[in-house]
């Protein structure tokens, strides 16, 4: 069978995508003495070039009086009749027939008709006279010789027929008359380019969908860019998003809505099906109108795509890209376009956007429908109008749910739920969550078999195990499988198999369950022999008839809280003694009995919630590739008894244990990378080996309430980049060697009792982040003299301190962020003159702070809070802070002027100014969106404000009584104007 999409019609490639209620876009009628070889073929091969399918009768013989029937059905099936009315138009019979014809299609079936009277007075044919008078004169001669009676009446009503068609036909407005030959060029321009375009816009359009819900807003910001740019700028867009998420279909809407612009166009449908060479060929058709232009190889191709494309305006689709070779092979660089081309391009896979060798101009990921929209197009499908019937809403909403805004799933189980009762719905939905559509399912199913090895183990280990885990995390345990997940997760999210927002993994419901149906072999193999394990009651069922297998790499079982610790569930640790290829491993409320030898020896990453155990048995540590540890919210007094060997160990967390009053000793973990002890709360000893780890690099020991100091060789660390001691309310010292930790880049020691920073602080040149915030002590933190060293600080957080001074900040060129605020004795600040990278400064609810000094360098700061400052009464100039975009003053009692303010900024707070009564003038204040000067009493006016309002989208001035009338009137004004 051929596929229509890939071949080419004699006239016009455009058949392929055209209705079958017809074949041809115009049927031309004429007499071929007088125009076959002059006007009327010319404009049928100007047809032709402009892409139409035009039936030109080729017959130059006599014909008698017979009318063949193919010539019937060639007017019966073209959209348009162009009637070319010329002086011998009514000798001939069979025009006249023709002509009868054309006539009756117009009526029975919609078919335009556009008569154009060349050379002939068109009341000559409406009233057939003139030269039309001879003509009818002959044929109603031979009627009268006929002899048969009922011949004879066959012919008069033949006569009276082609008498009321010309008539008809020179009624129809919009006609064309030519008569100088000098004007036919310019018509025929008009004839191709405004009328039979704007006719035949309808019918060239693709079939998008049966029902086109929320199409047009999701592509209506790529018309306008696709619309947009310079008339000869060449623009390529891409569209991309997982399968059945309508990219076809919204590019099938930006075609409908462009195609009459461009005279040469071409849709390649579904190119990831076709050979380089076929789709090269297709395209050069479309274009070109050749038949079947000869290539026999993708460089011969591109040649002569460059020899076709490079002078026209084009308009090309490529649909479902899935290799860069496809691009580069139909569209691999601007030049061979012409000016004003465009082209769309939709695939699964982002990453392709990017490789192709003609740049991308920009990108639009597809998303899924919101609720509504989704709602709408269930409706259509299941009940045929828009609107849900009723008793089916909550029924609906499930569905929906289920379906996850993916219109290919809304249109496959709409269609399926026509005419069925909420009994049958309940009955169909429950089916769904065990034995998906596979309508649904083989579509997006594509997407995975193009994976390689190690993104498909990426991508079902997410799917089964780390929805809403964060990327770094999950990132560290594959690393440890061999999956290079960095760039496989990269991948995935290209091809629209995963997603990361805000860093956190997430896939798609309908793509997990797709994984499900993967992983089971649509529930054909036992339970046991499964890859990976995660449904609670069958992973329980496994584990407790002993039926895992060597399958098995991944196992979740988690319980929901609270479980007391002595009616927890139980398994025997020899229900995992098969599963030997066990990886991952992840277990929450419950306890296991036996021998730990028998867990498996495979084991990367093992994670235990709410582990009963007070301490790790010895027989456990037999673990050789064991590379993260995770027992937290345990049970565990100490985590081992003397040194323990795990070499391959890499992370150990034992957060959130709060019985655990002890490090372990880390002698025996050569490689460990991350010890991560938060919130164990009783903790209050550091074993000293952890400072012969030469590999250590985060240390978290958040909430360790009764930790006073660390070891002392732990400073003499090179390789630890992170310290966290925040919320240890006991620990009160940094000591000198804190200077040595070189490799140190974040030291966060905020809600300590650290009485004093060390002078060796400023050796840490690595240092990028240092927060000493809320350190709560009858005497204020003591600091070196000057800072100046911290040469790669960014950020600095000093919140929440009694000091009533700060050291110097000059040296610190990088620093990006400075928070004071809440710093209630501070009542001065030294210069700021040399953080020149400075991006924001908080100082708020500082009620002892009076005055700033100079922000003048202050070039990058793009926000600045200097809320409940109650004592701040002048500002320095703020006009050279070209970067700001927010201020807070709100609660500043004694400022009475604010003088300038810069132009770029977008938000003001200074309500509740009690004294203020100077604002600046705003009519250069154009990039202003809110502005809050509520309860400011003394206020008198806000200069100009008027001219600043078509950017505000919120004000507040009530209880400003002092702003004049005149101030009103001008502001509500121009307020009702906008």
């Amino acid at each position: 069978m051929v596929d229509t999409a890939m071949t080419t019609h004699k006239a016009s490639s455009s058949s392929s995508f055209k209705s079958k209620l017809w074949n041809y876009d115009v049927f031309l009628s004429f007499s071929g003495v007088d125009t076959r070889n002059g006007f009327t073929g010319h404009l049928h091969a100007a047809l032709i070039d402009r892409g139409y399918q035009a039936y030109i009768d080729e017959d130059d013989l006599e014909r008698g009086e017979g009318i063949k029937e193919g010539l019937f059905r060639a007017i019966e099936e073209a959209m348009i009749s162009i009637i070319v009315f010329s002086k011998s138009y009514a000798d001939s019979s069979w025009c006249l027939d023709e002509l009868v014809k054309i006539m009756e299609c117009r009526y029975k079936l919609g078919r335009r008709v556009l008569p154009i009277f060349y050379h002939v007075d068109p009341s000559h044919v409406r009233k057939q006279n003139g030269d039309l008078a001879k003509a009818f004169q002959k044929h109603e001669e031979g009627i009268h010789e006929e002899k048969d009676d009922k011949e004879r009446e066959a012919k008069q009503e033949r006569v009276k027929q082609w008498r009321k068609a010309l008539t008809e036909a020179a009624n129809l407005s919009g006609h064309l008359q030519i008569t100088d030959n000098g004007r036919e060029a310019k018509l025929i321009r008009e004839i191709v380019g405004k009328i039979i375009t704007e006719w035949l816009l309808s019918a060239n359009e693709l079939n998008v969908a049966k029902h086109p819900v929320g199409i047009n807003s999701r592509v209506q910001d790529i018309i306008n860019h696709l619309s947009g740019g310079g008339t000869n700028d060449v623009i390529m867009v891409g569209i991309w998003g997982m399968g059945g998420l309508g990219k076809t279909t919204a590019a099938k809407a930006i075609y409908n809505q462009l195609h009459h612009k461009f005279q040469f166009k071409s849709f390649l449908s579904n190119v990831s099906e076709y050979d380089l060479v076929v789709l090269q060929k297709k395209l050069v058709s479309d274009i070109s109108k050749q038949t079947e232009p000869k290539i026999t190889s993708v460089d011969g191709g591109i040649s002569l795509i460059k020899i076709h494309l490079r002078r026209r305006s084009v308009l090309v689709i490529i649909d479902n890209v899935d290799k860069v070779e496809q691009l580069n092979a139909i569209a691999g660089n601007r030049d061979w376009f012409g000016p004003g081309s465009r082209i769309i391009i939709t695939t699964r896979d982002e990453r392709l956007l990017k490789q192709v060798n003609m740049k991308v101009d920009k990108t639009y990921p597809l998303k899924e429908m919101n609720e509504e929209e989704a709602l709408k197009l269930f409706s259509w499908h299941a009940f045929g109008n828009s609107w849900l019937n009723e008793g089916y809403l909550e029924l609906s909403k499930e569905v929906v749910s289920y379906c996850g805004g993916l219109p290919l799933a809304l249109e496959v189980l709409g269609s399926s739920m026509v005419e069925r009762t909420p009994t049958e719905w309940k009955s169909q939905l429950e089916k769904l969550k065990k034995i998906p559509e596979e309508g649904i399912m083989k579509p997006l199913r594509v997407s995975f078999e193009r994976l390689d090895a190690t993104q498909k183990d990426i991508f079902l280990d997410i799917s089964c195990f780390f929805i809403g885990w964060d990327k770094d995390d999950v990132e560290k345990i594959l690393k440890e499988c061999n999956f290079f997940p960095t760039i496989g997760i990269s991948d995935l999210r290209e091809r629209c198999l995963i997603t990361v927002e805000r860093n956190k993994l997430n896939v798609h419901d309908l793509l997990r369950e797709m994984a499900k149906i993967i992983i089971s072999g649509n529930s054909c193999r036992p339970l046991g022999e499964w890859s990976r394990l995660w449904n609670h009651q069958e992973v329980a069922d496994v584990l407790r008839n002993k039926s895992g297998t060597e399958e098995v790499e991944g196992l979740v079982l988690c319980f929901p809280p609270p479980w007391p610790s002595s009616n927890m569930p139980s398994f025997c640790t020899e229900a995992f003694a098969n599963m030997k290829k066990l990886r991952l491993l992840q277990l929450r409320n419950l306890q296991l009995n036996g021998e730990y030898k028998h867990l498996p020896k495979e084991l990367i990453w093992l994670c235990w919630k709410r582990c009963p155990l007070k301490s790790i048995p010895d027989d456990f540590f037999d673990q050789p590739r064991l590379v993260i540890l995770e027992i937290t919210f345990s049970k565990l007094v100490q985590v081992w008894e003397g040194s323990k060997s795990l070499k391959n160990l890499k992370i150990l967390n034992l957060g959130s244990c709060p019985d655990l009053n002890k490090s372990p000793d880390f002698s025996n973990l050569p490689n460990l990378e991350e010890l991560r002890l938060e919130w164990c709360k009783s903790l209050s000893e550091i074993h000293p080996s952890i400072g012969h780890l030469k590999k250590l690099s985060l240390v978290n020991l958040t909430g360790c309430q009764n930790l006073i100091s660390l070891p002392g060789d732990f400073y003499k660390s090179k390789s630890v980049q992170t310290l966290v001691l925040d919320k240890c309310c006991q620990f009160s010292e940094l000591p000198e060697d804190l200077g040595t930790m070189i490799s140190l880049r974040v030291l966060n020691a905020s809600n300590t009792t650290i009485r004093q920073v060390p002078r060796s602080i400023v050796r840490m040149k690595n240092l990028t982040h240092l927060s000493l915030a809320g350190v709560k002590l009858k005497f204020p933190l003591q600091f070196p003299d000057s800072l100046q060293g911290l040469d790669s600080l960014r950020n600095l957080d000093l919140s929440e301190n009694g000091f009533h001074t700060l050291p110097s900040l000059s040296g610190l060129s990088k620093l990006e962020s400075l928070r004071l605020g809440n710093c209630f004795n501070l009542h001065t600040l030294p210069s700021l003159s040399g953080l020149s990278k400075l991006e924001s400064l908080w100082l708020s609810n500082c009620y002892r702070l009076h005055t700033l000094p100079s922000l003048s360098g202050l070039s990058k700061l793009e926000s600045l809070n200097l809320s409940n400052c109650y004592n701040l009464h002048t500002l320095p100039s703020l006009s050279d802070l070209s970067k700001l975009e927010s201020l807070w003053l709100d609660h500043c009692f004694l400022l009475h002027t604010i003088y300038d303010l810069p132009t770029n900024l977008k938000f003001l707070d200074a309500s509740v100014c009690s004294r203020l009564v100077t604002m600046p003038n705003f009519s250069k204040m154009l990039n202003m969106r809110e502005l809050n000067v509520r309860n400011s009493r003394a206020l008198t006016e806000v200069p100009d404000l008027d001219k600043s309002l078509n950017s505000m989208t919120w004000i507040d001035m009530r209880d400003c009584p002092k702003l004049t009338a005149d101030f009103w009137r001008n502001v509500l004004k121009v307020s009702l104007s906008l």
